[in-house]
Order: C-alpha cells, then sequence, then structure tokens
C-alpha cells in the first residue's frame, strides 16, 4: 500500500503559500514549477484544500492564502482534504473472502482490530503534526541552505 502523492503535493502547496505569498502572486502555474507537476494536477488539489476550507482563493486577481491559522490545520486535516477515505477506513479488505475455508470465515475477527489500531496510530500521529511544524522546519533548512552558499 502506498499513500498517493496527492498528500504530499497539498503539503507542499500550503507551504509554498506560506513562504511566497508576501512575495510572489501564488498562482496554480507557480505552484506547478515548485512543484514539477502538471497545473492542472494542482489546481484539483487546490479544489480539495478549498473545499476542506483549508485554503481561500482569490478570483479575477488570482493568488491564494491560508484559510486559518497554521498552527490548526493538522496533518490529518490535509491528509482527509486530499484523500478521501472509502467508508472512513485507511484499508481496503479483500471482498469475498472463502466461507469455506478456515481462514476466509475467520480472517476479519483475526485482522479487523488489528487494522483499525494502525489507523487509529496513524491518525492520532497525523493530528500532532501541524502544518505550522513543517513550515517552520522547512524555512529552517532554507535559512540554513542560505547560509552555506
Amino acid at each position: 500500500m502506498q499513500i498517493s502523492s496527492r498528500f504530499t503535493i497539498a503539503i507542499h502547496i500550503l507551504t509554498a503559500i506560506d513562504t511566497f505569498q508576501n512575495n510572489y502572486k501564488v498562482t496554480s502555474e507557480f505552484l506547478a514549477t515548485s512543484i514539477n507537476v502538471n497545473a492542472v494536477i494542482i489546481r484539483r488539489t487546490m479544489q480539495s484544500l478549498k473545499g476542506a476550507g483549508l485554503i481561500e482563493v482569490k478570483r479575477g486577481t488570482g493568488g491564494m492564502a491560508i484559510a486559518k491559522p497554521m498552527n490548526q490545520i493538522t496533518l490529518l486535516d490535509i491528509f482527509n482534504a486530499v484523500e478521501p477515505l472509502e467508508n472512513g477506513r485507511l484499508f481496503h479488505f479483500h471482498e469475498n473472502p472463502n466461507t469455506a475455508c478456515p481462514v476466509g470465515r475467520n480472517i476479519h475477527a483475526g485482522l479487523d482490530d488489528k487494522l483499525f489500531s494502525i489507523q487509529a496510530a496513524m491518525e492520532d500521529k497525523m493530528k500532532s503534526i501541524t502544518l505550522e511544524d513543517v513550515v517552520r522546519d522547512t524555512q529552517a533548512s532554507i535559512a540554513k541552505e542560505s547560509q552555506s552558499l
């Protein structure tokens, strides 16, 4: 299993908005250059972020802004905005285990609670990391890089 790049693209978008908003007009084309993906992918991700109330997109003049304080946006908020889970579950269980087989009949009893526990641990960790944390660490790396030049 691998989570799609939509999640990391969304974090990159939000970090770039905060980093560049005072010096540049942050548009989907601008972000596409930073992320090195097609602007269509950026626009789709922005729609999800906007729908979740995480960004505001300015019509006409263009540009965007983060819609609420970064210390109130968790990685779980971002994940939920761009990676909607089917039935709220991270793990998709195969549809029809063979009930004539003792393992098939009982696999849910042996595995379901473990998968729920793994998902809960991941969500708890994601709740503990904010966009502010990511931006702070990214900007510290940028500053360190600038000093070494």
